[in-house]
C-alpha cells in the first residue's frame, strides 16, 4: 500500500487527444490524481462534474487534476466533450498506473484519489470517496496542508 510522505510513483499515460502526461512533469503544482471506474456512470459523472465546478478553485490553488480510468482515449474525449470538463484524463488500458496506485478493483478500477505535493510526495490519501464532497474535501485539505 502507497504512505503519506513518500515520492508518489510515476507513470505516463495518453490523454484523449493521445498527448504523454509524466506525473513528473508536474513537479511544482499541487495534484490530485483520481481513479475512477467507468466514463459516464452516475458516480464518476458526479464527481468529474463536481471538480469541475470548483475548476477555478482549483487553478488558484494550483491544483493539476488528473483523472484515470482504464477507459479508451475516445471514451474520455467523449465523456470531457459531454460535460465540458476542464482537465485532463488519462487512458490506462494496461492499467499500469491504476496498479501502481493500488487502485486495482474487480472488473473496473477502485474510487480512489491520491494529492500530490509540490515536491511530488503522496500528502492525502482518499481511500472512502465521495464523488459529492470530493471535491471540496480536497480544497479543504490544500488550505490545512499549504499552513503547514
Amino acid at each position: 500500500m502507497l504512505e503519506i510522505n513518500i515520492q508518489a510513483p510515476n507513470f505516463t499515460l495518453k490523454d484523449h487527444t493521445g498527448q504523454n502526461h509524466t506525473l513528473s512533469q508536474y513537479i511544482g503544482k499541487w495534484v490530485l490524481v483520481y481513479f475512477y471506474p467507468k466514463d459516464n456512470t452516475p458516480g464518476c459523472t458526479k464527481e468529474a462534474c463536481m471538480l469541475r465546478d470548483y475548476s477555478d478553485s482549483y487553478k488558484k490553488n494550483d491544483i493539476v487534476v488528473l483523472g484515470i480510468s482504464n477507459d479508451s482515449e475516445l471514451s474520455h474525449e467523449k465523456f470531457i466533450t459531454k460535460y465540458n470538463l476542464p482537465f485532463t484524463l488519462l487512458s490506462d488500458p494496461d492499467k499500469i498506473a491504476i496498479t501502481l496506485y493500488h487502485a486495482k478493483g474487480g472488473l473496473f478500477t477502485k474510487r480512489i484519489s491520491y494529492l500530490i505535493d509540490t515536491k511530488g510526495c503522496i500528502v492525502k490519501i482518499y481511500q472512502k470517496v465521495n464523488p459529492e464532497n470530493h471535491a471540496q474535501e480536497v480544497l479543504q485539505d490544500i488550505e490545512i496542508l499549504k499552513l503547514k
